[in-house]
């Protein structure tokens, strides 16, 4: 039985995502789906990148993860499908998949492209702006039902890649920018347990500054301060992130992705 993983910017108001799930189990029937997510941000192929990414790993190999946040539907943008190391990706090619491709090419592993364009694998009638049903939930089912990848069309050499910010370093610590802010309000930072490296031998000397507010001393887990009080830690995915105890550090400080954040050494 493969497992088939659903990623949308959809919501799940409207019934697409379960039409998504109709045409994939009318095409293969013993598909496991999961959803992934769909809330992701309206249009943000950012977040998407950085919640694909991030899952991946936990999945088996031969998933397929299907994301479609596709502000480009029914335009020149191709629709493909790919194999990354031991999964495959069916997205339109917008760069949702340049966090996952790069850790895999960093881990040499195999990567695979192909453009979605064979009729045989779409439905009959493709419409101009739903083809997470038409294109990408079929391809899904067919890549399940045992569909070699090179059938769908043509190998893609050079999938969209979208620019990700690396922090900066500074004389004493890091400076970076806000990538994503989850459901509890949590503030995630493109600073990574990598980046801080020794210093984080001394959490309590490590100062983060967020707009206005500084914090200083990070710590392990979120109850180590009082209820409401703002606090520095590495989050389950190893990036540093601005947290309220039992509250939202996004509404408190206003912040939005994009905005500044540092970690400073002050040894």
């Amino acid at each position: 039985m493969t497992t088939i993983t659903l990623m949308t910017d959809f919501g799940i108001k409207d019934g697409n995502v379960g039409v998504m799930k109709g045409v994939i189990w009318n095409i293969c029937p013993e598909a496991h789906i999961a959803d992934l997510s769909h809330m992701i941000g309206p249009q943000s192929i950012r977040e998407a990148a950085l919640v694909l990414a991030r899952s991946v790993p936990y999945f088996p190999a031969g998933t397929i993860h299907v994301v479609v946040v596709d502000p480009g539907v029914g335009t020149a943008r191709r629709p493909m499908a790919a194999r990354i190391g031991d999964s495959f990706c069916v997205c339109p090619d917008n760069g949702i998949i340049t966090m996952w491709l790069d850790r895999a090419l960093t881990e040499k592993k195999t990567v695979e492209f192909v453009q979605l364009e064979n009729p045989k694998y779409r439905l009959p009638v493709v419409s101009h702006v739903f083809h997470g049903r038409d294109i990408f939930s079929p391809a899904a089912g067919h890549l399940a039902a045992g569909v070699p990848l090179p059938l769908f069309g043509r190998a893609l050499a050079d999938p969209v890649k979208i620019d990700l910010p690396k922090p900066i370093r500074l004389q004493q610590g890091l400076r970076g920018e806000v990538i994503h802010i989850d459901h509890f309000g949590n503030i995630a930072s493109n600073i990574r347990v990598e980046d801080l490296g020794e210093a984080l031998s001394n959490k309590g000397r490590i100062t983060v500054r967020l707009g206005q507010t500084e914090i200083k001393g990070m710590v392990d887990a979120f109850g180590e301060r009082p209820v409401g009080e703002l606090v520095a830690l590495l989050g389950s995915t190893g990036n540093l992130i601005v947290s309220m105890v039992n509250g939202s550090a996004a509404e408190k400080l206003g912040t939005k992705v994009g905005d500044a954040l540092e970690a400073v050494y002050e040894f």
